[in-house]
């Protein structure tokens, strides 16, 4: 399709305009992600989540600190973190498509001034909806939460940003070229749908709260604050001037709140409880078993390769082998003995490479008999064995040939 001269002109005079606080908004959130993720000590994952220890003290939103310790910068900094690396690659794409458009047109004044009001009216929005009572069925827990998770995520300022150029669209339809009418206002609808959509399948874990107030608050802001035509002057009121500073200076106080309250303990509902280190059903198996296993290598070494080295370690294992049953005690203190004639066996082995005519006969009946005793340990692990917890599968050691 052959664009018309009209919008063609229309995104000439628009879209050459720069956008770097897109870039300084992108840059600050990885770099937070980056420190965080630092602090976590976690290793490089892009779905694992940052846990509750980061978060918290992040400035993450989380009702109980907001109102029993009024913490009121937490209704700021969590348009700044993320719970993953998934998390913000696709809230940074987000903010890389949808960013330009919003402060080329509007100027990077009211860009920023949008960017922190709608993302604080997302971050109200969650405070607001965490409702244990009210949570009840598909719709309305698509808008309610029953617990008090801590919240995070760009996303609020995200929705502010497609809400503002979603009216953006229908306000200023008369004087827009079509291609811009149907990029913008009702062209938005799909996509709004379509997320809104994905909030509703992903209730639960998806803050849908924040979103609606994002969303909703820059439907506003773009009802009543004018864009940039093309043609105008760069020069902003001073009044616009004010409020982004306002708004950087809000940011930056924010964050050093966050600094002086960082070390601060976290209540036990928020303390990530680790996965129970539990000890295996039968650790005693375990450690029958790894004896059982160190004594035969140490008797295939002292075979095959004439090194009669591990025998007594070997040994010394097995008589700290626990107790299980009669017949893993019997088959323990066979082994045993097979590792003690071994050793015997190497001990009279000549030292000069000529071998005694003997030597091979009794090598053959050792393994034999090493064999036979296999078996019948093999069956015991397949029968009586599988009795005791914490069975592991073991690689069998390779017998003499």
């Amino acid at each position: 399709m052959i664009a018309d001269g009209e919008t063609m002109r229309f995104a000439r005079a628009v879209l050459n305009r720069p956008y770097k606080f897109t870039i300084v908004l992108l840059v600050a959130n990885v770099f937070v992600f980056v420190l965080m993720w630092q602090t976590s000590g976690m290793p490089f994952s892009v779905l694992a989540p940052l846990p509750n220890e980061v978060l918290i003290p992040f400035g993450a939103k989380a009702n109980y600190y907001i109102q029993t310790r009024h913490e009121w910068w937490r209704f700021v900094t969590p348009m700044f973190l993320h719970v993953n690396l998934l998390h913000l690659m696709v809230n940074m794409y987000c903010l890389w498509i949808v960013g330009p458009y919003v402060e080329k047109l509007y100027g990077s004044a009211k860009f920023v001034v949008f960017w922190v009001l709608t993302g604080v009216a997302g971050v109200v929005a969650s405070f607001l909806t965490v409702r244990p009572g009210m949570a009840v069925g598909p719709i309305a827990r698509f808008i309610f939460k029953n617990t008090d998770n801590p919240s995070a995520g760009a996303s609020g300022a995200l929705f502010g940003l497609v809400g503002v150029l979603f009216v953006f669209g229908i306000k200023f339809r008369h004087e827009l070229p079509e291609g811009f009418r149907r990029a913008f206002g009702t062209g938005l609808l799909p996509m709004i749908m379509l997320n809104l959509f994905i909030g509703y399948v992903g209730r639960g874990f998806i803050d849908n709260a924040a979103h609606l107030g994002g969303l909703v608050s820059g439907a506003l802001l773009a009802l009543v604050v004018d864009y940039r035509r093309p043609g105008e002057r760069s020069g902003i009121a001073i009044t616009w001037q004010v409020l982004q500073i306002a708004a950087i200076a809000l940011v930056a106080l924010s964050f050093i709140k966050t600094v002086q309250h960082l070390g601060d303990p976290l209540p036990a509902q928020f303390v990530t409880q680790p996965a129970p280190q539990t000890e295996p059903e039968n650790s005693a198996y375990l450690y029958y078993a790894q004896a059982m296993n160190d004594a035969q290598e140490a008797f295939v070494v002292a075979m095959k390769d004439r090194n009669p080295s591990n025998i007594d370690s070997a040994v010394k294992g097995l008589e700290k082998a626990p107790h299980l049953d009669q017949k893993s005690d019997e088959l323990r203190e066979k082994l045993k003995l097979l590792l003690i004639r071994a050793k015997q066996a190497n001990a009279a082995a000549p030292a000069s490479p000529q071998r005694n005519k003997n030597e091979p006969a009794r090598d053959d009946e050792l393994t034999k008999e090493f064999v036979a005793w296999r078996k019948e340990y093999n069956q015991w692990l397949k029968t009586s064995g599988r009795n005791h917890s914490g069975l592991i599968q073991l690689t069998e050691t390779e017998s003499p040939k």
